[in-house]
Formats: C-alpha cells, sequence, structure tokens
C-alpha cells in the first residue's frame, strides 16, 4: 500500500503564494501520472492539476490554470504544487493521490492522506 503524505498547506492573503508537496511512499512512484485535488468546506472533491509519470505533460483545472504549477521528483517520491495569486476561492483541504484517465483523471487510490489545509483570506 502507497502512503500519500501532503504538506505545505497555511493561510495566506489573496494575491500570495504557498507551495505544496506530496510523499509517496512506494518504489511505484514513477510508474503513475499523479495528481492533485481539494475539497472545500461542504462540497466535492474536485481535480486541480496533473503531472504525467515523467513530467512531460501536465494539466490542470480551468480555475487555477496560469496560477498552479505541478511538478515532480521521481528521485524523492515527491510531488509539488506551486500556488501563485491565491485568491479565497482556493481555500480547501488539498490532496494527493496517483491518477488514470478516463474521460476525467480519477484517484488510482481508493484512500487518502490527511490532506493538508489551505486558507486564504480576501
Amino acid at each position: 500500500q502507497v502512503q500519500l503524505v501532503e504538506s505545505g498547506g497555511g493561510s495566506v492573503q489573496a494575491g500570495g503564494s504557498l507551495r505544496l508537496s506530496c510523499i509517496a511512499a512506494g518504489r511505484t512512484f514513477s510508474s503513475y501520472s499523479m495528481g492533485w485535488f481539494r475539497q472545500a468546506l461542504g462540497k466535492e472533491r474536485e481535480f486541480v492539476a496533473v503531472i504525467t509519470r515523467i513530467g512531460a505533460s501536465t494539466y490542470y483545472a480551468d480555475s487555477v490554470k496560469g496560477r498552479f504549477t505541478i511538478s515532480r521528483d521521481n528521485a524523492k517520491n515527491t510531488m509539488y504544487l506551486q500556488m501563485n495569486s491565491l485568491e479565497p476561492e482556493d481555500t480547501a483541504v488539498y490532496y494527493c493521490n496517483a491518477v488514470y484517465k478516463t474521460s476525467t483523471w480519477t484517484p488510482l487510490y481508493d484512500y487518502w492522506g490527511q490532506g493538508t489545509q489551505v486558507t486564504v483570506s480576501s
């Protein structure tokens, strides 16, 4: 079982930046595309960004395109999400997971880490 550990969240004002990290403990990290998801209070979890296995391609939700950048370091089993120009609407708990493509980017594992809270104040 792969353990997913997210970190780097915090409280910032609108326009600020944060960098999230996701460590996926396990030997198969580089075998999968990896993605970030988020869940705001009272809402369903939603897709944020995906990076393919060796980082050749990235995909973003329209709401974060141009502001967020996803990256990964396979040697460290770590994925990152650089979030700039943060908006109050970005407030959520952020999660990572391996993903595969169906009609949408679908989480591979049916479990999640504890997530990391991002709070953006106006």
